[in-house]
């Protein structure tokens, strides 16, 4: 009997490779683990940026944060489903994010140095305000740490 052609057999082998590869436990890292760490290293060069006012650096930068990369769709399902009754307030502080770092590019473009200040701080609210209220549930719920901020 050639047990590769059996229907039930095949069916199993697709779902064992299926799990393996999807098979994320809670210890691996998101992808959106690594979107954050870009993000605060975007930051970090708006920060320069403005610091040595190279305006053509935070305008090009800005979009960055703007226009962030996405996680993937199982991985966005896994973060809303966590975020439960508060996927509204999560969205909103995406959206501010966004909103905020356009701001930051637009008045970057214009070389406008208190209103690059103002949006850059208008920006970094935006991140404190999600990151204090879902950082540390977020970490334990995905990693298992209680006292972690990554």
């Amino acid at each position: 009997m050639n047990y590769a052609r059996t229907p039930i057999l095949k069916c199993l082998a697709v779902s064992a490779l299926l799990a393996a590869a999807g098979g994320a436990s809670a210890a691996d890292p998101l992808v959106l683990q690594k979107i954050m760490k870009d993000l605060g290293r975007n930051m970090q060069v708006i920060t320069d940026g403005i610091s040595r006012e190279d305006w053509a650096l935070v305008e090009k930068t800005a979009p960055l944060i703007a226009d962030h990369p996405q996680p993937p769709l199982a991985e966005k399902m896994r973060i809303l489903r966590f975020a439960g009754t508060s996927v509204g307030k999560f969205k909103t502080y995406d959206g501010e994010t966004h909103d905020q770092a356009q701001a930051l590019g637009r008045a970057a473009g214009s070389r406008d140095g208190p209103g690059v200040i103002l949006a850059f701080q208008k920006l970094q609210t935006s991140c404190y305000n999600c990151h204090s209220e879902f950082r540390k549930p977020f970490v334990a719920h995905f990693y298992g740490k209680r006292d972690a901020v990554q």
